[in-house]
């Protein structure tokens, strides 16, 4: 009679298989046995590792071991402490657009912002993960992709907070987009920011995200130049706003802002690279 193999064996088998595959293994093998489970990666760690492996993990595993991205192996990733439904319609958010909540929280520390704008918000990652930090605030999250404005608005409803989540369709490539939308304390963005030919990004990337959440032009800069002459007016009087950038882009990204009137610095995420620009009115308070 054969011995069914055990959570806790096929976890060991399942770290060695992803070994080439991500520098964090033994994480995801036990993250894709919870999934497989129906459980969370710690009930999974404490009362799980000596039952019989499930029949759901092997295809899981041999998923990921194909190069597939984890967060679309499982359809949920985390960020900023939130628990995100994603597809491949929507960009799989990355530790580093953290940076832009944390930056948000640094600046509003004293006097939480009231409206917040997201554009381009994708799974909506960024704007519930401030609506999760201040719970008096109301949010708009503008998205052109109808498929990812439907997980924006199952993620603001799955965490509670669809009343104060406003998801809605727009596109900034369109004339007079931003008409309507009024004044907010914080506009937050991760636009499209790639160039067409970036031999640096990663393959998997290009391959799992959405090429209209990536590329932005022969030099990754079409979203920002239509943006950013949109912020004075988007902006409330003391308001600020946080756009990711890639890490050659600073310069360019900052004399945009300028160029529209508006005071900007950038910021480095952990690995030392420019991450991020903030930018508010030049008649404004000094950041």
């Amino acid at each position: 009679m054969t011995v069914p193999e055990t959570v806790s064996s096929a976890l060991r088998d399942a770290a060695l298989a992803l070994s080439g595959v991500t520098p964090a293994p033994r994480l995801e093998a036990e993250w894709l046995m919870a999934h497989a489970l129906g459980c969370s990666r710690s009930n999974l760690l404490l009362r799980h590792m000596g039952d019989p492996a499930p029949t759901g993990f092997a295809p899981l595993l041999a998923r990921r071991a194909a190069g597939e991205p984890i967060a679309h192996v499982t359809g949920k990733t985390e960020f900023y402490g939130l628990r995100l439904r994603v597809t491949r319609d929507v960009l799989v958010p990355r530790s580093d657009t953290e940076l832009l909540v944390d930056l948000a929280r640094q600046h509003f520390a004293d006097h939480p912002p009231k409206r917040i704008l997201d554009c381009g918000t994708g799974s909506g990652a960024m704007l519930l993960a401030a609506l999760s930090v201040w719970p008096n605030a109301q949010g708009t999250g503008l998205e052109r992709s109808a498929p990812a404005l439907d997980i924006a608005k199952t993620n603001a409803t799955d965490l509670g907070i669809g009343d104060r989540a406003d998801m809605r369709a727009g596109d900034w490539t369109v004339p007079d987009w931003s008409d309507g939308l009024g004044q907010f304390d914080l506009v937050l963005s991760n636009p499209p920011y790639v160039a067409t030919h970036d031999p640096d990004l990663a393959a998997d990337v290009a391959a799992s995200d959405p090429h209209e959440a990536l590329f932005a032009g022969e030099d990754g800069l079409a979203d920002y130049r239509i943006l950013i002459p949109a912020l004075p007016r988007l902006l409330a009087p003391r308001g600020l706003a946080i756009f990711e950038i890639g890490s050659r882009q600073a310069p360019a990204v900052m004399a945009m802002a300028r160029e529209s009137g508006l005071r900007a610095t950038a910021h480095d995420d952990l690995a030392h690279r420019p991450r991020a620009v903030a930018m508010w009115h030049e008649t404004g308070d000094d950041r």
